[in-house]
């Protein structure tokens, strides 16, 4: 406010002092002289700021898998122009669907770095993030992007939406190796007694990789583990569902994709194979459980799903409730869409700060996002920070938000996830 005020007191005094001059001396200054000086008088900048969203929309894994935050934080950007954007700039979402290929992601990267001249990118969701180094190098700050794939651990100006404690310098990690801690086992360790647990998985990197983990983390809370892998083409689910009724399984966690789970399910609920809980990740936490599993009824309703963002169901808080009223226009909802909102967030945060200062560049957003401050979307995520340590922590205090399916009820939490917190060892893994 006190800049604004200095600045309209300056325009008054110089609007006081061309009276003068006008009334002193007629009309003897040549026309080029005012007109030099209207050219001179400060306007206001009300261009749009340009953003990019990569998503990974026509994927192998189907068309509405990776789509959740590139939809959530187009209706943020919605919102935020519909309120005047950012010091009076609308924001201008610039799309790209990189069909979940490397080759298709390089061309996204390009266009809206060099062709489109994006400040930032928004929410990217991609299968192959090929093109990871081409934005760090163009230094474009990527902010709240999935991690689905290691880019978001490995290079600098890359923030992914749930933080990273790595040096990103280009190498993935510490010397190659990822961390993750072992929270949601302990809270089912805990909570509900499990002792013996199964983890189904897709022979695809990404997917491997994340089962490994989970692998790596329920034997270090001591889970006897059974480990599933099904081809990513022709996966036989049912061969799957018979081994866990066999192995007794008290939990079963997954690395695929929401219809890999809902034929899961099936399988599991054809062979009669009753769990305390099927876990499954943030990815499947939608509103379209009803539909997607409709021939499991069983199943559907041992339905678990954890992160670290805020239930979408959780209309108390008011952040969720800004989310669903902007985006009640949409069919369905997901958790990967308030991650989204979320993202965009963000960036509005970074460039409100950026446009109060020197202006939004994409080296004042890059700073922002390096102030070392913690980040929750106004309590919508568990709070996200970027340090660059030079050694992996041995352990980590972490928080995580849980919550299970109810038919009639949709996904009830399970608790808060600012107190559902553990003290857990971090385990290194490779992707």
């Amino acid at each position: 406010m006190p800049r604004r005020r200095l600045f309209r007191a300056a325009e008054a005094a110089l609007a006081v002092l061309l009276l003068a001059v006008g009334t002193a001396c007629g009309s003897r200054l040549p026309e080029s002289d005012f007109e030099h000086r209207e050219r001179a008088t400060p306007t206001r900048d009300d261009t749009p700021i340009r953003v990019g969203i990569v998503t990974s929309a026509t994927s192998p894994v189907g068309g509405s898998a990776f789509t959740g935050p590139r939809d959530g934080a187009k209706a943020y950007f919605e919102r935020l122009n519909a309120r005047g954007g950012v010091g009076g700039r609308r924001i201008e979402v610039r799309e790209c669907d990189d069909g979940g290929s490397g080759v298709g992601n390089n061309t996204c990267v390009h266009r809206l770095i060099d062709e489109d001249k994006v400040v930032a990118l928004v929410a990217t969701t991609a299968l192959d993030y090929a093109g990871a180094s081409r934005v760090s190098h163009a230094r474009v700050p990527d902010i709240g992007g999935q991690p689905i794939g290691a880019a978001y651990d490995t290079w600098p100006h890359l923030y992914g939406i749930y933080g990273s404690l790595a040096p990103r310098n280009g190498t993935t990690g510490w010397g190659g190796k990822q961390y993750g801690g072992t929270e949601v086992y302990r809270y089912f360790k805990r909570e509900h007694g499990a002792r013996t647990a199964a983890v189904v998985s897709y022979n695809q990197a990404a997917s491997a990789a994340y089962a490994r983990l989970v692998e790596q983390g329920l034997k270090a809370e001591g889970y006897k583990v059974v480990t599933e892998q099904v081809d990513f083409a022709l996966p036989n689910f049912r061969a799957v569902a018979a081994d866990l009724k066999e192995q007794g399984a008290d939990l079963v966690f997954d690395a695929v994709d929401s219809h890999g789970n809902a034929q899961l399910c099936e399988a599991m609920d054809a062979a009669g194979v009753e769990v305390t809980a099927k876990v499954t990740n943030v990815q499947n936490w939608t509103s379209t459980v009803p539909d997607d599993y409709k021939d499991a009824p069983h199943c559907r309703n041992a339905l678990w799903a954890t992160g670290s963002s805020r239930n979408y169901e959780d209309t108390d808080h008011q952040a969720v409730r800004e989310f669903r009223e902007a985006t009640k226009s949409l069919k369905t909802h997901s958790q990967w869409q308030l991650e989204g909102w979320a993202a965009a967030m963000w960036f509005t945060d970074a460039a409100t700060s950026c446009a109060a200062a020197q202006g939004v560049t994409r080296a004042c957003v890059d700073a922002y996002m390096n102030r070392g401050r913690d980040h929750t979307a106004d309590g919508l995520l568990v709070p996200v920070t970027f340090q660059r340590l030079a050694k992996p922590p041995k352990s980590r205090r972490t928080c995580l938000s849980v919550a299970r399916w109810e038919d009639g009820r949709g996904w009830v939490s399970q608790g808060d996830m600012d107190h559902t917190c553990f003290d857990v060892p971090q385990l290194a893994y490779r992707q």
